[in-house]
């Protein structure tokens, strides 16, 4: 099963600036009003119907806080919860807890929202045909590890998570050179890095196949086109991967193309939030 968790360093260094923008210059101003020593115990429950990500992120920002919160999860990332369903329960003092509380939200209900529509598109995709559903480069600035684990726990996949991983040669790359020469530079230069090449019409695509990319990217075609492609592809490579207006009103009908991969950016940058919330007791007592 693929890891649906991001590396902790990124984790952390996401926590850490998102704690700084809420803190800085005076720290939690409110949370002081609270009795000293007062303790609270609480549960995060889902408000709406969704897919679990984001844990790490989130006990991530209370343990920056204080160590003392301990957090005590009922279900892992990749799961799928109900109205009322109980996430975690939350212990330990009480203003550390208030203060954590915003920012573990966000990005417990942030990354949950991203693998919630993912896993929409997926089950939509899978209804059409076997082609996966994957991301884009398309992620908040600073975020994209977290956001990648989320589409995974969504039951999507990765694309390239970086310029450098392989050669996605596109349209404003092709400025005086061909398709052919592109794909032949790149092998040169980067042997063994796979090589993919963006097509907005047939004849670039047959191009691309017989250059010998690894994958070709079929551009905002529509399903008919796509089935075109896939049929003058003949066998199983290179790899063909349809994107650009992909919904999830339309995306059954470009995985029963045939096509293998998916790409959708909207997993990323409009996936709306699911609603988590923090229901908390205060006592001023040890709890």
């Amino acid at each position: 099963m693929t890891d649906a968790h991001p590396p902790i360093t990124a984790v952390r260094t996401a926590v850490a600036r998102a704690l700084v923008e809420d803190l800085e210059p005076l720290g939690d101003l409110t949370a002081a009003l609270l009795p000293p020593g007062a303790l609270a115990r609480g549960a995060l429950v889902a408000r709406s119907p969704g897919v679990v990500a984001g844990r790490l992120a989130a006990v991530e920002a209370f343990v920056q806080i204080d160590p003392a919160v301990e957090v005590d999860w009922l279900v892992d990332d990749g799961s799928g919860v109900e109205v009322g369903t109980t996430v975690a329960r939350v212990r330990g003092p009480a203003a550390s807890i208030v203060t954590a509380e915003r920012t573990a939200l966000n990005f417990l209900c942030h990354l949950s929202g991203v693998a919630t529509l993912t896993r929409r598109f997926v089950d939509a995709a899978t209804a059409g045909g076997t082609a996966r559903i994957w991301d884009t480069r398309k992620t908040t600035p600073g975020l994209r590890a977290l956001e990648k684990a989320a589409v995974r726990a969504g039951g999507g996949a990765n694309h390239r998570g970086s310029l450098s991983e392989w050669v996605l040669v596109k349209d404003n790359h092709l400025a005086g050179m061909g398709i052919g020469e592109a794909v032949a530079t790149a092998r040169r230069r980067w042997p063994g890095r796979t090589v993919e090449v963006e097509a907005d019409r047939f004849s670039q695509a047959r191009e691309a196949i017989a250059a010998g990319a690894d994958l070709v990217l079929l551009d905002n075609m529509t399903p008919g086109e796509v089935a075109r492609c896939v049929a003058d592809r003949g066998g199983g490579r290179p790899l063909l991967e349809v994107s650009g207006g992909m919904t999830l009103d339309n995306v059954s009908a470009y995985a029963a193309t045939g096509v293998d991969l998916i790409s959708v950016g909207a997993l990323t940058h409009s996936a709306p939030a699911l609603d988590l919330g923090l229901d908390l007791d205060v006592t001023s007592h040890t709890a």
